[in-house]
């Protein structure tokens, strides 16, 4: 039987890969987007009545509107940061509230940067700590935008995701820099000489992740992250290996800043010590395709240049 899919945000890179997945599966593909007609989107923010039509007897709600957090913090760019997650996760809860036959599962994008800096223990969803800071208000201010709108009969999950790899964005620049020889680690931050902790998961992983909630009844935050972290040393000495460059000069923090003011981006990004595991996937069974960053590098990095697998992004 056909499936009806939701999806809020799916021009990016994470939601345009889950369209063609559920495609693959067999299931009709429906998006909510800044403009309808768009090309990617069938209703648009702000057109309560079109997003209703499409919510109402669909089955799974997919929700991972925002704007990227791989910019600069200026005062714009924070408030776009907010806006665009709060905004349109109140949206979606006043509309499942009025409408007949809401989905039954509504997943909803977070992060494990919810999670403090980690360097002495790892942060499950029953015993993390949740941090402080810029990136953490945006996720702790998320997650209470989507879990106060309850509906019976709608199971709501928030996806603390950990860094996604995929062939571009939080991959990209990591790879350039090691084929330009500086892929050392990234010196700095409270951990220091490169030690800090780098949560990661592979996009594909993501989704199965996503298709596993579906018939497993779990609910609230979820953490979907590889089981096997790594360090920022381990993950720069492991792009080395897999492009064959035999050697990476480190960089220290003050070359991070300027480069990041280049780039137009944060060195929260790479020096903050995301240490996350996925304790509730796993208790619950779910096994991951590709549990260790070698193997996920391989796939993503060696894959024929224009396939689907290929385009797979953070």
């Amino acid at each position: 039987m056909t499936r009806r899919i939701v999806i809020a945000g799916a021009s990016g890179f994470m939601g345009t890969r889950f369209a063609e997945l559920y495609r693959e599966r067999g299931d009709h593909v429906a998006t909510i987007g800044r403009r309808a007609g768009d090309g990617f989107s069938d209703a648009s923010w702000g057109d309560q009545a079109r997003i209703g039509a499409l919510l109402d007897g669909a089955d799974v709600l997919v929700n991972l509107a925002g704007k990227s957090v791989d910019c600069r913090y200026t005062p714009a760019n924070k408030a776009e940061i907010f806006r665009s997650r709060l905004e349109t996760t109140t949206e979606l809860g006043r509309v499942v509230g009025i409408i007949d036959t809401p989905p039954p599962l509504w997943l909803n994008a977070s992060t494990a940067t919810i999670y403090r800096h980690a360097d002495d223990r790892p942060m499950t969803e029953d015993e993390g700590e949740i941090g402080s800071g810029f990136s953490v208000d945006v996720a702790t201010s998320w997650e209470r935008a989507f879990f106060d709108a309850p509906r019976d009969g709608v199971r709501q999950v928030a996806l603390r995701t950990a860094i996604t790899l995929g062939d571009g964005s939080a991959l990209t620049p990591l790879v350039r820099l090691a084929r330009l020889g500086l892929g050392g680690p990234q010196l700095g931050g409270r951990s220091g000489g490169g030690r800090q902790h780098f949560s990661w998961v592979h996009l594909d992983d993501v989704f199965r992740a996503m298709e596993f909630l579906e018939t497993h009844p779990l609910e609230g935050p979820v953490n979907v992250t590889s089981p096997n972290p790594s360090t920022n040393r381990e993950v720069m000495a492991t792009i080395r290996r897999v492009l064959g460059v035999p050697f990476g000069l480190p960089l220290q923090e003050w070359m991070l800043e300027l480069g990041a003011r280049v780039i137009q981006t944060e060195t929260e990004l790479i020096l903050k010590s995301r240490w996350v595991l996925p304790k509730r996937l796993l208790d619950a069974g779910f096994e991951f395709r590709f549990p260790e960053l070698e193997g996920a590098l391989r796939d993503i990095l060696h894959k024929p240049a224009g396939t689907a697998a290929s385009r797979v992004a953070a």
